[in-house]
């Protein structure tokens, strides 16, 4: 079913501290993911994108807030129950692999089957498919101390894939990889969402990944923003040429019908001081200019 909500949450809410202190990480949001769909959160660091994340997956009980996978609510289910449900239902796939050092390739696959007893023996056969899917068939029997930092990113996919969980959250999976294993990884990501009908959750700063996914959410200040819904556009700051995503810049002035968006407040004032410099040095910088 295309439109089958596989993944929702209402209200999430996650506080942190108290009094004075409280601080609202994730700030009443609610989402919906369909069956097949790869989105993308994205936004600066310390933004909640993590703790989104571990709240989506059971990892992280909110303050308040539900949500829902294939329909069933988790965030109900007390911590003796949640194992279970993240082993049937959910892969992760981690930024640090999370790999167990002492396990080969295979053990590592196999080791979420393990708590799911009923499907150790399909999940046998299973590896092995997933083995030859992601190349991995000469790395087998390796153990992860071996491995590149792109096999085991692809280990850890394998392993999330083996109790065939309907969903998939991927925190920062290209961070510790260089550009031609984090392209392989997100490619690898892309079809098994478009081919196995998985829905797919995407944390990352990464900007490579924007045209993959189906829908692209931005968060900031605990609360999300979908950027399909609005424009936006990568300029620079005309003072010191760093690139500002002029969307959700919040620093930014008018002048001569121009508008400017700029990466700090100290940029501005510069900018204040002598604008017509920075508009000539604008204009004659090959790449650097208002909207390249």
């Amino acid at each position: 079913m295309e439109n089958e909500t596989i993944l929702s949450c209402d209200a999430l809410v996650k506080t942190f501290g108290s009094g004075h202190t409280e601080v609202r990480a994730v700030d009443g949001i609610s989402l919906q993911v369909g069956r097949g769909e790869l989105v993308l959160i994205m936004g600066p660091s310390g933004s909640g994108k993590t703790t989104l994340l571990s709240m989506l997956g059971g990892l992280l009980r909110p303050t308040s807030g539900k949500v829902f996978i294939d329909g069933n609510e988790i965030t109900q289910l007390d911590e003796s129950q949640l194992p279970r449900v993240r082993a049937r239902s959910i892969g992760f796939v981690f930024q640090s692999f999370n790999l167990l050092d002492a396990l080969t390739v295979e053990e590592n696959i196999l080791f979420p089957a393990r708590l799911v007893p009923a499907s150790l023996e399909s999940a046998r056969s299973r590896a092995t498919e997933l083995i030859a899917r992601l190349g991995l068939t000469k790395r087998r029997t390796n153990k992860p101390g071996t491995l590149s930092g792109g096999e085991k990113q692809r280990v850890a996919i394998a392993r999330a894939l083996i109790n065939e969980p309907a969903l998939i959250l991927a925190d920062e999976p290209t961070g510790n990889l260089d550009s031609a294993n984090g392209q392989e990884v997100m490619m690898i990501l892309h079809d098994i969402a478009r081919d196995e009908g998985r829905s797919v959750i995407l944390v990352t700063h990464d900007p490579r990944v924007e045209d993959l996914a189906d829908r692209i959410l931005w968060l900031e200040d605990g609360a999300l923003r979908d950027r399909k819904t609005e424009q936006h556009s990568w300029v620079h700051d005309p003072v010191c040429h760093m690139r500002v995503d002029e969307w959700t810049a919040e620093i930014s002035t008018d002048h001569e019908a121009q508008h400017y968006v700029f990466c700090s407040q100290r940029c501005l004032d510069r900018f204040s001081l002598e604008p017509q410099r920075y508009i000539s040095e604008e204009k004659h910088t090959p790449g650097q200019g208002h909207g390249a």
